[in-house]
Order: structure tokens, then sequence, then C-alpha cells
């Protein structure tokens, strides 16, 4: 057998689990650890051939965490990363591929001095073919530099400060890495992109995948022995549940696409067909195994996925999960950690806030002014929790920020929109980024058109165009409504006549909720998007929340009865505490920035869901510890 067309070789190290977890090949290493570093201030942007290279930095944590080593929250315009790994050599049939999940702002990259790639976008992935630059031996190097102005509010930032302070409800900058750094090695024909969704209706599982195609020596004897060509390339896929197979079927590729439909065998009764439905009660994926063979059947490439069976959708006033209503039971989620910041410390503190948050009867979380890791869409998806992505505003209105905002949302719905724990996108926030939408037709046309946009590349989810106020194109109204007394809540919210005592006379936050165009509250839910905000914890001058409890007896009194009044609310959707966590100097977190929980989680879990859950003893007995060394 012709050697040249074998799947790479594994190279897996011991790096952990697999950043792409919807596209996993064998033959992939982690570049994190320790990397040079050079924190540019001084420096012109361009490749500093006498850089000092005279501090070490620990990749993917930003120079501004304690995790780095860095621990320098000043400003930065540019930082630089170098480190050196071995390459085992590779054939002419394959490919070498250096990832980097998320490199935060304009990221320029150089493999052994020869540049190969510029991406611009903190959020998102963005990958190079580094094959050309490898040298013929075993050591090769990477250098990096991230450019990110701290001042420039008109790329997307979400809440990382302009002033070299964290004030109000900002916090401080990330620059540079921060998230995964990884190789792979791939088939120089190979599976491109891989894209899941299903149709319950027809009971089927749809597949999208575009095929790379960049060994043209390898095809060119590709022919039987009459000399007619032979047949394209194929894609397998095999659906297995528990190992027990589901579906199985092969495609021919069609100029470089497969675009298919995998029909499943429908059980018909409602009660088996419920077991293989994706729910935050029954979070089933199938596992997917997917190949790409040559005309004589030889493999040239395999990645390991999973897919779901799941459907969301709006009907009237009601969120509808798999055909059924399901009142959303959120909690806003900004994703920090006290020495990492934004980037996780590990998997297992994504898993483990998973874990918190169900334990605290939330179905649900909005990530808010961040696109998370897609480790944390995984582990979502595994464990059965509801997100609500969001992006990063940009906080200027301008013909850059609309171009910058643009592009890199549409690299989000790009890589999440295949992820089921996902159910809405929120390309907008408060009118940040579009300040003028009632006097200005332009930026009402902008928020319009990414709704539209984002209905376009993903029909099949809600689309939440301005969160907060100002609604002008949305599924959902959403409302971030911080009054603290749920007497008044419980009026606001449960009136009969929505759409003119509600939506036309009611000034949460002193903004109107919408601004005419393609809203109507007779037609479309309403979710209370932000509310509570009640602090607890740090010292009154140096901390704030919305409003401020002096005892964990009166932050879980005070906590219940504004749940207890919103679960009632036959108005509402849902709704979505915040927050989950102290974040920085703002303390009104259920949860301390370490995650120890301020109140019982059995308590918060039945305010927050009205039924009496299950509960974790040691986290319960870490609380109980806590409170000895408090006055409660």
């Amino acid at each position: 057998m012709d050697s040249r067309l074998q799947v790479p070789a594994v190279d897996h190290h011991s790096s952990g689990p697999h950043p792409r977890p919807l596209m996993q090949r064998d033959s992939w290493q982690s570049l994190n650890g320790e990397w040079d570093f050079y924190d540019g201030r001084a420096a012109a942007i361009a490749l500093p051939a006498h850089a000092h290279w005279d501090r070490k930095i620990q990749v993917p944590f930003s120079p501004e965490t304690e995790a780095s080593g860095i621990a320098d929250t000043g400003f930065y315009k540019a930082v630089w990363y170098r480190r050196s790994w071995e390459q085992k050599p590779v054939s002419s049939h394959e490919r070498v591929l250096l990832h980097f999940e998320a490199v935060d702002w304009r990221a320029t990259v150089w493999v052994n001095g020869q540049a190969v790639c510029t991406h611009e976008g903190g959020y998102t992935p963005f990958l190079a073919d580094i094959t050309h630059a490898l040298l013929d031996q075993p050591l090769q190097e990477v250098v990096v530099c991230a450019e990110d102005d701290p001042a420039d509010l008109a790329k997307p930032r979400g809440k990382q400060d302009w002033r070299e302070e964290p004030h109000s409800i900002w916090y401080p900058r990330t620059t540079g890495i921060w998230q995964t750094v990884w190789l792979e090695t791939v088939s120089s024909t190979r599976i491109g992109t891989l894209q899941w969704s299903s149709n319950l209706e027809r009971w089927e599982i749809c597949l999208e995948s575009m095929i790379f195609e960049d060994g043209a020596a390898e095809k060119a004897d590709e022919s039987d022995d009459s000399g007619a060509p032979l047949c394209p390339l194929r894609l397998s896929v095999r659906l297995t549940l528990a190992g027990e197979l589901v579906a199985e079927d092969s495609y021919v590729v069609v100029a470089g696409e497969v675009h298919r439909r995998i029909a499943l065998s429908d059980p018909g009764i409602d009660d088996f067909r419920n077991t293989l439905l994706w729910s935050p009660a029954s979070p089933t994926l199938l596992d997917a195994e997917v190949e790409l063979r040559d005309a004589r059947g030889r493999l040239l490439d395999a990645v390991h996925s999973y897919a779901s069976l799941r459907s969301v959708a709006i009907q009237g006033d009601r969120f509808i999960l798999n055909g059924r209503p399901l009142l959303l039971r959120l909690v806003l989620d900004q994703g920090y950690w006290i020495d990492t910041g934004l980037t996780a410390p590990d998997d297992e503190a994504l898993r483990r806030d998973i874990e918190l948050v169900k334990q605290m009867g939330f179905n649900g979380v909005r990530k808010h002014q961040k696109i998370e890791s897609a480790r944390f869409l995984y582990w979502a998806d595994r464990m059965g929790l509801l997100v609500w992505e969001e992006m990063p505003s940009a906080y200027r209105y301008t013909n850059k920020s609309i171009h910058r905002l643009t592009r890199e949302w549409l690299a989000v719905i790009e890589r999440d929109r295949s992820h089921p724990c996902i159910v809405a996108w929120v390309p907008f926030n408060e009118s940040w980024g579009v300040p003028n939408l009632p006097e200005s037709p332009a930026q009402r046309h902008y928020v319009q058109s990414l709704y539209h946009m984002t209905k376009a590349l993903d029909p099949s989810r809600p689309v939440i165009g301005n969160d907060g106020w100002e609604n002008v194109a949305t599924d959902i109204i959403g409302i971030h409504d911080y009054d603290d007394n749920p007497e008044r809540i419980g009026l606001r919210y449960g009136i009969n006549d929505v759409e003119s005592r509600l939506l036309q006379r009611e000034r949460p936050g002193g903004r109107i909720l919408t601004l005419g165009g393609e809203t109507s509250a007779c037609k479309q839910p309403i979710v209370l998007t932000e509310f509570g905000g009640i602090a607890f914890g740090g010292e009154p001058d140096e901390s704030w929340g919305y409003s401020r409890s002096r005892t964990h007896q009166q932050l879980l009194d005070r906590y219940q009865a504004l749940l207890e009044c919103v679960r009632s609310l036959p108005a509402l959707a849902g709704f979505c505490y915040t927050q989950l966590t102290d974040t920085y100097q703002e303390v009104n977190g259920l949860l301390y920035a370490d995650r120890t929980p301020k109140l019982p989680l059995e308590a918060v879990a039945q305010a927050t869901s009205g039924m009496k859950p299950d509960h974790d003893p040691a986290l319960d007995m870490r609380w109980r510890d806590h409170l000895m060394q408090q006055d409660y």
C-alpha cells in the first residue's frame, strides 16, 4: 500500500484534553507552557531582531494575570512571544498546522523567520499551514507578535477596561495569547470543516463538510486499467450511542463539499424518541466517526466528533425546546478567575463551573461579553447546560468597528453553531457600540443587518439583536431591570397589557424597551435577562453591586423573595440572574470569585427552580466552614 496516503502517524503528547472537541484527530500536540516574552512597549511593530527575551511567560495566560508569571496590568501596545519545539519529519503528503484558539487582538506569526499568517480578532481561533516554513532539522521556532492598543474602543473588547485601573463594570485587560496554542499533523487532502445540525420533524442529523484538496500529485495516476478516471473522494459517517450503531452512510464529495441528511430510525413512541433527544435533563450526544477515503478506499483522514438531536423554537410568547415550552432559568456568567483572568485555570475549572450552575437550579448561562473556550461548550453539551452566546462589544460606532465586529461575529457563529448547548445568539448588549439607536437609522440598520445575517447563517436558533432595551430586531425581548423590590417587579411584569403598558411606558435602566421595527410583544417571549445583582462581601467603598446585603441570611432572604416573584410571573418566558461569581470589584455573585458558595447550594436551587434538588455535601461543608469565620 502506498504509504504516502496513510493517516499521519499518532503524535499525541500528554497535552490534556483536545482544544477542538468537535473535530479531533490523534496527531496533535499542545504548545502551552513556558515561552520567551518581550513586552515591546518601546519597540516598533516589526520583527525585533534584537529583542530582549529577558522574561518567561506561561502560555496560555495573558501577561496581566498572576498565572502567566508576568502579572503586569499596565498598558501594552504590543507583546512578543517565542518558543521552540521538536518536530517529527513529515512526508510530502502531510501538512503541519499551527493553531491559536485566541490571541487578543492582532496577531502576526513567524515560523523560523518566515511570516506565516496575520489574524485580527481577540476571541476567535485561527491557523496557519506552516509546512513550507519548517527546517530540515528537529528543532523549530515560532515567534508571535500581538498588537492590542488599550485605548482602541472601535474593536470588540467586551469588559476589558480602557482605563489603567478597573472601574465600574469593566475589568483588567487581556493582552496577547489567552487560549491554547497547538500543532496538528494532517493529510494534504483532508476534512477541512465539519458542521452538524438536526431536523426533528424528519428525524435527521444534518452534515456539512468542506474537503481540502491540495495533494494534486497523489491523484495524477488515479485511473483504472482502462484509463478511465476513478470515482471522486468519499466521506463516510458512523453515528453511535453508548457503542451501539445508530446510523452510518457514505457520500461522494462533490466540488470539495458534502451536504447530506443522515436519516435515523424513528422509534415512533415518544418515550423511546425522547431518549435520543438532547436537553438539560438528558444531554444525549451521538458519537461520530468521520472518515475520508480515496477512490481505492484508502484512508486519507479520520476525525472524531459528536452530534445531537434537538430543536429550539419560539412559539408565541414561549421558548420551545424539542417541541415543548421551557422556562429559561439562566445565570449571568462572565467567565473570569482570580489568578487567570479570562482564561480558565484548567479544563476541570470549566466543568466545575457548569456543575455549580446546575446545582444551584439553573438550566443555562448567559455568557456575558465573552466568547468562551470550545472546551466550555463541550462540557455544556456533555452535561446539559443551555448557553446564550453573546458577542463582546466595541464601544464606538465607526465604519472600522462595523467591519471588525461583523467579521469576528461571523467567525464565532462558524466555530460554534454545531454545539447543541447554544440556544440563542446575541450580537449586541445594552446598545454598546450603537449608542444612538433611537436617533440613528444607520445604527438601527446595523443591528437589524446582524440580526438577519445571523438568522441567514443559522436559522435554527433565536437571535436577540440588542439585549437589554431599545429592541429593533429580535426573536426574544430581553430586559435588564435591577429593581431590588419584588413587589415592584411583580407589578411591572405581572400586567396583562404588556405591549402598551410595559414596553411603551416602562423604562428600566432609563431606556425605552422597543423602537418599533421587527418586534411585537404579543408574538415574542419576554425574558428578564439581567436582574438581581445583590452585593455581599468586600469593603463597601471598594466594591459594589446593584444593591447590598449585610449578612448571609439577608442575602438568602432577598434572593428567595426575588426569585419566587420572578418565577411566578406568567408574562415572562424566563430570567437570567446577575451573577454567577464575584468578578473583581463586583461582589454580586452567588459564588465568591474562588467559587466558594455564599449560600447553601440547596437553598439557592430551591429558590431558583421551586424544587428541592440534590446537592453536593462537600460544597455545603465549605460554606458552613466559611460561616464559622463570618458574622451570620
